[in-house]
């Protein structure tokens, strides 16, 4: 009996969250075998394998936010040599019919693996670009930190005594972080709104500086990286380190997983969406993918539009077809794409071994 149960094919699915996982077992044939709650540990990890496996022969499992709080659980599922398969969240209609619960969505992740709606996989994450995506999140807010601390400084020169506004409104961002952040107040006392003013000037400048600091350490590793992960990428023209991190991270350590150009393209959200009707044949602007992806591949875009001569002599033959640039800008947003997704996915050639005495 137990060699017959061990023959059959099952499929799985998890719904998972920050403390713990909720899975459901379904045979070949869309019968739910069991659903089960496990904690979000190794430990759990483990017990949840081994109670899938008593059902049958695991073919494959669906797991819901493979980025997030389903990241460890993917990992040891590829480690035990099991098929993950990346499930988006259960449509709106299908929740208003049938509710919301995490059994219902661990079965819904399940039947959306066996039915092949979902057939995405999941990015590697034990790899040098995992290591990259870490330091350009660090990086990122230190970057988005900074930026708000120019906002606070502005803000309060706008609303300062007048002996503080004259002196400091007419001065640049650069000049301003100087001088603020060298400004001496008496003791470290602020009895007045000026002389409180001008201290709270001193922090934010000085914030100012320490984060800059960090993120030129940070620019420091994340280039060192990017250059050993891909040396190739770099020399694309208008790739720098930025660009190149953010594209690596978009594409994750197994590139391969991406079916064809056209599936990194839509990744980036730079594959032009059909929106036909009738007689009427056109495609219209692709709002989704990977926004930051999109945004890198703006920034080659424009970068070659500056200074490469055959993008520029692309962009004056297509506008005298009448094309805006925006449109001609979302043209070479999808050729850079296709340049990019060749490189990633081209293996780097092995390296000549010395040969035996």
């Amino acid at each position: 009996m137990t060699q017959q149960r061990q023959a059959v094919d099952v499929v799985g699915g998890v719904d998972t969250h920050k403390d713990t996982h909720t899975a459901a077992v379904l045979d070949t044939a869309g019968r739910q075998l069991d659903s089960a709650r496990f904690p979000a540990t190794a430990a759990g990890y483990g017990q949840l394998l081994d109670w899938m496996c008593g059902f049958g022969t695991v073919v494959k499992v669906g797991v819901e936010g493979t980025g997030s709080y389903g990241a460890g659980l993917a990992r040891h599922l590829t480690g035990a040599g099991i098929t993950v398969v990346e499930i988006d969240r259960p449509d709106r209609k299908a929740r208003r019919w049938q509710g919301k619960s995490d059994p219902v969505d661990a079965d819904a992740a399940a039947r959306a693996a066996l039915a092949g709606r979902r057939t995405g996989t999941p990015k590697d994450r034990d790899g040098q670009v995992e290591a990259l995506r870490a330091l350009r999140i660090a990086r990122r807010g230190a970057v988005s930190h900074r930026a708000d601390v120019v906002k606070q400084m502005k803000a309060l020169i706008v609303t300062a005594p007048e002996s503080v506004r004259a002196d400091l409104a007419p001065l640049t961002t650069a000049r301003l972080i100087g001088v603020c952040a060298d400004t001496e107040v008496p003791d470290g006392r602020a009895e007045n709104p000026a002389a409180a003013v001008r201290l709270a000037l001193r922090s934010l400048a000085r914030r100012f500086q320490h984060l800059s600091s960090e993120i030129t350490d940070l620019d420091k590793v994340i280039g060192s990286l990017v250059a050993a992960i891909a040396p190739k990428l770099l020399a694309v023209n208008g790739v720098g380190a930025d660009s190149a991190g953010q594209l690596l991270v978009s594409a994750g350590d197994n590139p391969d997983r991406l079916r064809s150009e056209a599936a990194f393209a839509m990744l980036c959200g730079v594959a032009p969406l059909p929106a036909s009707s009738g007689r009427t044949h056109r495609y219209r602007l692709n709002r989704g993918g990977d926004r930051q992806a999109n945004a890198a591949l703006y920034r080659v875009v424009l970068c070659r539009l500056r200074w490469d001569p055959a993008t520029q002599a692309y962009m004056e033959r297509r506008t005298a077809e009448g094309k805006t640039k925006k449109e001609i800008i979302r043209c070479l947003k999808r050729y850079v794409a296709r340049e990019i997704y060749t490189i990633l996915t081209t293996p780097a050639p092995a390296k000549d071994l010395p040969l035996a005495a």
